[in-house]
């Protein structure tokens, strides 16, 4: 999103019914709720519209992704009977031209003339309260009945002794290369670490990837994170897990990497460093101290389950908030502050069932309950699997890696939660997300027509396999005594 180099700030009103600090996924869906429902808004952002993750998030990193897949496919175009002639040289320069014209294409689409023309205040500047109910901004001090902070998170740096010297790379600045790095190490295996090690790996990059834990995506299944790593390993990713990065530092034009395993060293010699190893939040020089809210600089804003702060006059939502379990459902936790802030509502953060997903090659894609979850809890769970290579297009479209598994209470068709690994799992689990929002259980899923052959049949399947009748259960003994009755 952008705006004219002539725009002016507004003329503050008397009061604000809802004031927002920051533009991003949560602040703009915070904006555009509470305008519609006849609030008087004002929206302060200090750099570009739309936040982290159109500028420098999901979106470029997506649309590079679905480039290095294009080169991944046509290098194994022979398995698919074609060819490629000439080869499939990369032209990374156009690759990351493309990014750009991506995202400055999705930021015209909400010019701030928009939002000014919707009734919303929008001021640029830097935020920072002056009390319990005040901002200032640019010189003006605004007031407010209630407030809500998006300020978002930026890239986190590891204490690495040399790695600010030697220099490095976060998702804020790798999408402005301009040459593919010959060598690359990516330090941090979460999402961030691992797709963009995939993508760069397939560009063209000798990647290594270090990782301090056992398993990349510490938070997902096993088997779904095995998987993960042998997709990388067959991408020429050089994997080094339960390794940490102990120095770096420059000799001419490399960064030399320390690394240890258990009592193992090992030195890598590379051209640019990636780190993806989290996020900080957003909470220095906003005044928080004045406003009374409590945070802590490394974790963000102590928020309860209805988003509040501890001046029950501000709320605040995404990855500035601390222990927020997904912090990426801005938009809905924009929703859930309009609601509570301004109309007495007591939607709860919690009570949202949010899928999520990593976008490498295979996707992994969560709802609901883990097993582990579900057995730290004491509920008693069962799980239905459906292999990918079971499931007739993933077949003709040589996608045949993944699973998915729906988690049900056992001796029922509730169900709890669903991991799905496959080359489309983000689209894939949609279905499931909206099964359990409605309430649906595994016999609703079941009955799903849908066409065929698509890789959504793998969810139908596993839905069957878990409702078709079993020898020796109550309803087999009934059908059995109908059957015998009606001959």
């Amino acid at each position: 999103m952008t705006t004219s180099p002539s725009w002016r700030n507004p003329q503050p009103r008397e009061r604000y019914d809802l004031l927002i600090v920051g533009a991003g996924p949560a602040g703009l869906a915070a904006a555009r709720v509470a305008i519609s429902r006849g609030a008087r808004v004002a929206l302060i952002e200090r750099e570009l519209l739309g936040g982290v993750c159109l500028n420098e998030g999901c979106i470029p990193s997506k649309t590079l992704i679905r480039t290095a897949r294009l080169y991944r496919e046509m290098r194994d175009a022979e398995e698919f009977g074609g060819c490629v002639p000439g080869g499939a040289a990369v032209n990374f320069a156009e690759v990351m031209q493309r990014v750009r014209r991506i995202r400055a294409r999705l930021a015209r689409r909400e010019p701030a003339e928009s939002l000014a023309a919707m009734g919303i205040d929008l001021y640029f500047g830097e935020a920072r309260f002056a009390g319990r109910d005040s901002v200032t901004v640019g010189g003006a001090t605004l007031r407010f009945k209630r407030a809500l902070i998006a300020t978002g998170a930026r890239a986190a740096c590891p204490a690495i002794p040399g790695l600010e010297e030697a220099g490095y790379l976060t998702y804020e600045n790798v999408f402005e290369l301009t040459e593919c790095p010959r060598r690359l190490l990516v330090i941090g295996g979460g999402p961030t670490g691992c797709e963009l090690s995939q993508a760069f790996a397939r560009l063209g990059s000798q990647v290594t990837l270090v990782q301090d834990e056992p398993m990349f995506l510490g938070h997902e299944e096993r088997d779904a994170a095995q998987l993960l790593s042998d997709a990388l390993a067959r991408d020429g990713i050089e994997i080094h897990l339960d390794t940490r990065t102990t120095r770096v530092r420059r000799e001419g034009d490399d960064r030399i990497a320390d690394l240890i395993r258990d009592d193992t060293a090992h030195t890598v010699a590379v051209d640019q460093i990636l780190v993806g190893v989290g996020t900080a939040p957003n909470v220095r020089d906003l005044g928080l101290e004045a406003a009374g809210v409590a945070f802590d600089p490394s974790r963000g804003i102590a928020v309860d389950d209805f988003l509040r702060t501890t001046n029950p006059r501000i709320f605040a939502a995404g990855d500035v908030c601390a222990g927020t379990v997904f912090p990426h459902i801005e938009s809905a936790a924009g929703r859930i502050v309009v609601a509570n802030a301004l109309f007495r509502g007591r939607q709860r953060l919690s009570a949202e069932i949010i899928p999520w997903c990593t976008f490498t090659d295979p996707e992994i894609a969560h709802v609901g309950m883990y097993v582990t979850e579900a057995r730290r809890k004491n509920i008693p769970v069962k799980t239905f699997t459906i292999l990918m290579h079971e499931v007739d297009r993933a077949i003709t479209d040589g996608e045949e890696d993944g699973f998915v598994k729906l988690h049900v209470r056992e001796g029922t068709a509730q169900l709890l939660g669903a991991t799905v690994v496959a080359s489309h799992a983000g689209d894939l689990i949609g279905e499931i997300s909206l099964a359990m929002s409605a309430g649906l259980d595994l016999h609703a899923l079941a009955r799903v027509n849908q066409p065929y052959p698509t890789q959504s049949q793998a969810i139908k399947m596993a839905a069957r396999a878990g409702t078709t009748t079993r020898p020796g259960s109550i309803r087999a003994w009934l059908d059995a005594r109908w059957l015998a009755w009606s001959r």
